[in-house]
């Protein structure tokens, strides 16, 4: 990101997404989330299972509808008319087995969004455009006439990787790309996407669980409980200098791979009642670009707690 004001890629504003509104077993999977994601930046979403991190990655993409607020996409509100942005906007998901139809081969699964979109002028055309994605992830020419159970689930997020990249988007929402991977295969995939990232100018919402792998890739991380979106900063600043009692236990949970200093880890435990006490909240800015959720009050306290 340069030092002059980056331009807005994708905007939410009041976003809200209720499951079964109006009855007694409502979900407020997304309750009032507003944030902005900068052209070229990698946005970090973090939060437990059940956050709404995913359905807010989904919302995004048009494949739910929101209840209510807006999604702006490149300057433009996002309605019905989607063929151009179902090109500039893809999705990584999280299990690459699930995610790719395992009757057809790597071939004609990466080059799905090229036939959608009408990309390639001919059979030798597409196969060129096919063999160039392999190379880019990391896969080589004999893997487009196999099938997806024929490798292994980093080779599987490798193709579904290159799907993505097909139709040459802007923006590209990464859901937990890594969880359902081996430890040691997480990070040579988070490093491919790094690299792509620098490469083809990318902006990704990279959605996750895991603070210290989100603290790698992002620029700035967002936080996320029980719908509410309740921090916002700089990776560093959400990292080290936390604000929110929620982050805070978020970070205290994360091992720490000294076994001395894992033996005095304490993990600090989350107050929930924080969220359900009935008073006003509002994203509040206490340090430059750092924002947490609370009342003026709570916004002053955590000021003095930086202090």
């Amino acid at each position: 990101m340069t030092e002059e004001t980056p331009k807005k890629l994708v905007e939410l504003n009041d976003l809200q997404l209720y499951f079964n509104k109006g009855k007694a077993n409502e979900v407020r999977a997304i309750d009032h989330v507003s944030f902005d994601i900068y052209e070229g930046e990698v946005f970090g979403l973090v939060g437990e299972s059940g956050s709404g991190k995913t359905t807010i990655g989904r919302t995004i993409l048009k494949l739910y509808e929101p209840n209510d607020g807006t999604i702006t996409f490149d300057g433009e509100l996002k309605g019905k008319q989607l063929s151009n942005f179902r090109k500039d906007a893809q999705m990584i998901f999280q299990d690459p087995q699930a995610s790719l139809n395992g009757r057809m081969k790597v071939r004609d699964i990466i080059a799905e969004g090229i036939d959608i979109n009408h990309l390639a002028k001919s059979k030798n055309e597409r196969n060129a455009k096919v063999q160039e994605l392999l190379d880019l992830v990391g896969l080589n020419k004999d893997h487009a006439t196999r099938y997806p159970h024929e490798f292994s689930g980093g080779q599987r997020q490798r193709i579904g990787i290159a799907r993505a990249l097909a139709v040459d988007p802007k923006f590209i929402i990464a859901d937990e790309p890594i969880s359902a991977l081996d430890v040691s295969i997480q990070a040579q995939v988070v490093n491919l996407m790094k690299e792509l990232q620098k490469r083809h100018s990318l902006t990704y919402l990279f959605i996750a669980h895991d603070l210290s792998m989100v603290k790698y890739i992002s620029d700035r991380i967002g936080v996320m409980h029980w719908g509410k979106l309740l921090e916002i900063g700089t990776s560093d600043a959400v990292y080290n200098h936390p604000l929110h009692p929620y982050t805070k236990s978020l970070l205290s949970a994360i091992p720490v791979p000294d076994p001395e200093a894992e033996n005095l880890r304490q993990h600090i435990d989350y107050d929930t009642t924080i969220e359900t006490d009935g008073k006003e909240r509002s994203m509040i800015e206490v340090n430059p670009g750092h924002f947490v959720l609370a009342t003026p009050e709570e916004a002053e306290l955590y000021k003095q707690q930086q202090k």
